[in-house]
């Protein structure tokens, strides 16, 4: 079964996730954008992070501020518009890519690209 998710918003501030049947063209289920739902980070510095939503802060003329905590406990923001709803209760509709959406420190990072170095030149030496 094929399936995709479409964000829409109403009102400005009230933003859903459909989950549509691409064989049927139904919409299989709504996923509400509240407090504690799982969001996938489509812009800004956080881009293709995922996390649980804990709280949006409204500023009157200015940008809607969502704060996030990722799986491993680390917490950031990004403006509203750049979070999409993904799942409801830390379960998401979709399935993640390697890495579940989590952004490695600079050091880890560091040292999975030269584990990665390390392997390659260990292949190329065992030809």
């Amino acid at each position: 079964m094929l399936c995709a998710l479409y964000s829409f918003f109403e009102n400005n501030y009230i933003y859903y996730s459909l989950q549509l049947n691409l064989t049927t063209g139904e919409i299989e289920s709504v996923i509400k954008f509240e407090n504690f739902c799982t969001v996938f980070i489509t812009g800004g510095n956080n881009i293709g992070r995922v996390g649980t939503m804990l709280s949006v802060e409204h500023h009157p003329g200015s940008y809607e501020i969502v704060h996030v905590k990722d799986a491993r406990g680390h917490t950031f923001s990004t403006r509203l518009s750049n979070a999409f709803v993904i799942g409801s209760d830390k379960k998401p509709v979709i399935t993640l890519p390697k890495g579940a959406g989590i952004r490695l420190s600079n050091n880890e990072d560091r040292e999975l690209k030269l584990k990665h170095r390390q392997v390659e030149v260990a292949e190329e030496d065992a030809e």
